[in-house]
């Protein structure tokens, strides 16, 4: 049949992508006809909200040991190969691809022409091709759209093939699972299929610039980032469920973007139209521009829905404690349009210290914020990856992003040194995590006191506050900040058996400096940076 409805480009069409006798092909859809569509198709059901619920099936989070890149002449002395960017073979993909155009014969697809880098001087055009409308309306949402007037013209620089039903063999395809996601530069094609958790998607296009844009001279960021009235940029560094998200939707700032972005001569932009946060235990009360940026067009994946009365149950996590809302970044309701800022003042690393070491707040020298962004500490929380336990489990992620980065971890950590020693940024280590104890015996930080602290550094408000340097991490610990009790500011002080946090302290110090070691020859004085574990 081979039918396209819809706005198609009169220049490239799916016979360029080798895809051939396929049913009915929908370009470029709006929201509503998406959603229509979704709905006709059982793919979701509307919450009262006027969002697209849907499930994601047996994925709920991302599958790292499915990730690959093929790895031919033009990437192999420029990518970091080994367990995060696994290698796969050019004979590998093109069997893959065959396999998958054939799948696809006879099938319906969802076309959208989308565009990633808020910045048109570093802007890429990317399609998205899917089996479901839902998927389609994901991509839609997380880019930036093509605008009308030029989506007949548009050629892909890049294309996205998102089949959840096909499955890779692994005995024949090379791959660990049924599940793969496949990235090849030369051909600048990525596969996704055997997974219908949408995160992928989005993450491909992440991984897809942080690879081209350093070659451009431009930093690469897994960050989300903020404006205040004087137009101060802050920019906010961490792995999912730090808070990422959640405190750069601050009412009296504007909204850059939540998640990824970068930064160049002229300044910081966004990679995405849309924000991807995380909503459980969602609420108005805490987090109210995302509660109402929930709304016709959002799509809200494995949120348990009341099938009656269609509210949501956002405190549930009977599918997933990863459930997650994607919206665009104008439903926030103070967004920067176009999503771009000068360079930043202020940089905050944010990491969810499961064992309750780490100070609430604390400055880092520029040594100090090298030895940081190079640790990348965090705890992955349950649920947003494959594999994880019901418990946090700490974790090093180079960059606050290593799972998205193709190229060594020094290129990144040197592209941050310049731009901070450039701009004069100062950097803050946030503890988002525990505090009184460790995961299980103390709290989680209470979100409204993490506000306090990170908008009075942002203000400058800590600049001439009283601070000491913590014992063993050696960053400066401020005495007092603007509503918050000083108590809430010493990590020690919080623990009832002190002796017990002088032993998991000097554990997370060793951690550390076991985990910096990987790096060989780094600066002696990003080295010296460090925790001390004496």
């Amino acid at each position: 049949m081979m039918q396209n409805v819809g706005v198609r480009p009169s220049k490239h069409g799916l016979t360029e992508h080798g895809l051939r006798n396929w049913d009915v092909a929908y370009w470029n859809l709006g929201t509503a006809k998406l959603v229509e569509a979704a709905i006709q198709r059982h793919e979701g059901e509307l919450a009262n909200t006027g969002a697209l619920v849907v499930r994601t099936g047996h994925f709920t989070g991302r599958s790292p040991k499915d990730k690959y890149i093929v790895r031919d002449a033009g990437t192999e002395n420029t990518i970091a190969w080994g367990s995060v960017n696994q290698p796969m073979s050019p004979e590998k993909f093109a069997g893959l691809y065959d396999k998958l155009l054939s799948f696809w014969q006879g099938r319906t697809l969802f076309v959208q022409d989308c565009l990633a880098g808020a910045d048109v001087n570093h802007q890429i055009r990317v399609r998205v091709i899917t089996e479901s409308a839902w998927h389609s309306l994901f991509g839609r949402q997380l880019l930036i759209r093509t605008p009308f007037e030029e989506l007949h013209e548009q050629v892909p620089d890049f294309t996205i093939m998102f089949a959840p039903t096909f499955q890779a063999r692994p005995e024949a395809d090379g791959t660990n699972s049924g599940t793969v996601i496949v990235i090849n530069f030369t051909e600048r094609l990525v596969l996704i299929a055997g997974t219908m958790y949408a995160g992928e998607l989005k993450k491909s296009v992440f991984t897809i610039l942080n690879y081209l844009l350093p070659d451009k001279g431009v930093f690469p960021m897994h960050c989300s980032a903020n404006m205040g009235p004087e137009s101060d940029v802050a920019l906010f560094f961490g792995l999912s469920g730090t808070g990422k998200t959640t405190l750069s939707a601050d009412s009296t700032r504007g909204l850059i973007g939540d998640d990824e972005h970068g930064w160049s001569g002229d300044g910081v932009f966004n990679f995405e139209g849309g924000c991807y946060a995380k909503c459980i235990r969602l609420s108005e009360q805490h987090e109210p521009q995302i509660w109402h940026a929930i709304r016709f067009g959002a799509v809200l994946e494995n949120v348990v829905l009341d099938v009656n009365r269609r509210n949501c149950d956002y405190d549930s996590d009977e599918f997933t404690e990863n459930t997650r809302a994607a919206y665009r970044i104008e439903f926030i309701n103070n967004a920067v349009l176009p999503s771009v800022g000068g360079h930043p003042k202020n940089i905050l690393f944010l990491a969810a210290d499961a064992f309750g070491v780490l100070p609430p707040i604390s400055r880092l020298s520029p040594e100090q914020a090298m030895f940081h962004f190079l640790s990348g500490y965090t705890a992955k929380l349950a649920g947003t990856e494959r594999g994880l336990g019901a418990e946090p489990s700490a974790t090093f992620s180079a960059c606050f992003g290593e799972p998205f980065l193709p190229r060594p971890a020094q290129v990144y950590a040197g592209m941050l040194g310049k731009m901070m020693r450039e701009h004069k940024v100062n950097c803050w280590l946030v503890n988002t995590g525990w505090v009184g104890g460790a995961y299980g015996t103390g709290v989680r930080m209470s979100l409204p006191h993490t506000r306090a602290m990170v908008n009075a550094a942002i203000a400058g408000q800590l600049d001439g506050v009283a601070a000491e340097p913590h014992p063993v991490f050696g960053v400066m610990v401020p005495k007092s900040c603007p509503g918050v009790s000083d108590v809430l500011l010493d990590a020690r002080g919080q623990w009832a058996d002190k002796a017990a946090y002088d032993a998991a302290a000097l554990d997370l110090a060793r951690r550390f400096q076991k985990n910096f070691a990987k790096f060989g020859a780094v600066d002696a004085a990003i080295a010296a940076a460090g925790p001390r574990v004496e």
